[in-house]
């Protein structure tokens, strides 16, 4: 077995084990962290739990987690822990979040896994051998047109600078909801990515880019015959600033619309 291919096995494992702790929680509490940004108990709990489990499965590699941040010295290794990606869907029983967890080595994910649970898919990746649902391999949309295209579009900015990043969105989706098939704000990164690695979006555009949200996503969708790119149209990297998930034929038209909406000229 190769060492990506017993890292995912742990990955697989770890994910699995949030399912059950999500699953197995009726009822929990929700507190404020910021400004409009929730977490629950859940989040944590999960998050404790996965920490505990890939340090004694993996000690010789760091951990980055949404709600206890960096622990562990991994020479550049790490894993990239979303203990619950879209709190604020879960808080109120929507059942749209995911667990996200990505092996970042250096500047790019290796290993990945979203587990959905309420759901019940699991997508998962390894560098170079595709991207796979419930065990079945999936792949990104094939669209060339634009009228033909579902997209995600990542929740507005919230914070400082908040009103000023929010122009640029509120003009994206002027000019996408114009053009494209549909729009859509599912309010969860892991849920954007993976959809877009399994052709059921044909692009998400996620413009911020917290690694815990969508390093997993993003292997996801590379190995699926996509591409992630950032604002710019540059490769994606753990230092993106937006992270922009599409199927192959629509880059262009999609960087072309995301210009447009931040005012650059080329």
């Amino acid at each position: 077995m190769t060492e990506h291919a017993a890292l995912l096995d742990v990955a697989r494992e770890a994910v699995a084990k949030a399912t059950e702790i999500v699953r197995s929680r009726p009822s929990f509490s929700v507190s404020a962290k910021g400004d409009r940004d929730l977490v629950t108990d859940v989040d944590t709990a999960v998050e404790d739990a996965l920490r505990e489990f890939l340090t004694a499965e993996t000690p010789e590699i760091g951990i980055l987690g949404e709600e206890r941040g960096r622990s562990g010295d991994g020479g550049g290794r790490w894993w990239a822990l979303d203990p619950i990606d879209g709190t604020a869907n879960f808080a109120r029983g929507i059942p749209l979040c995911g667990i996200s967890l990505a092996l970042v080595d250096g500047e790019h994910s290796t290993v990945a896994a979203i587990t959905l649970p309420y759901l019940g898919v699991t997508y998962t990746a390894a560098r170079g051998e595709g991207a796979f649902a419930n065990g079945t391999r999936v792949g990104a949309s094939t669209a060339t047109e634009i009228s033909d295209a579902m997209i995600a579009v990542g929740d507005f900015a919230i914070g400082e600078l908040a009103e000023e990043k929010n122009r640029a969105r509120l003009t994206l989706l002027s000019d996408l909801g114009a053009r494209a098939q549909k729009i859509r704000m599912l309010g969860t990164a892991a849920i954007d990515l993976a959809w877009v690695a399994d052709g059921k979006l044909d692009a998400a555009l996620i413009l911020s880019n917290n690694p815990w949200d969508t390093m997993a996503g993003v292997l996801l969708v590379r190995e699926a015959g996509g591409a992630v790119v950032d604002r710019d149209g540059s490769e994606h990297t753990v230092g993106s600033a937006a992270t922009i998930a599409v199927g192959a034929g629509l880059r262009k038209e999609i960087v072309d619309a995301l210009d447009r909406a931040y005012g650059v000229v080329r």
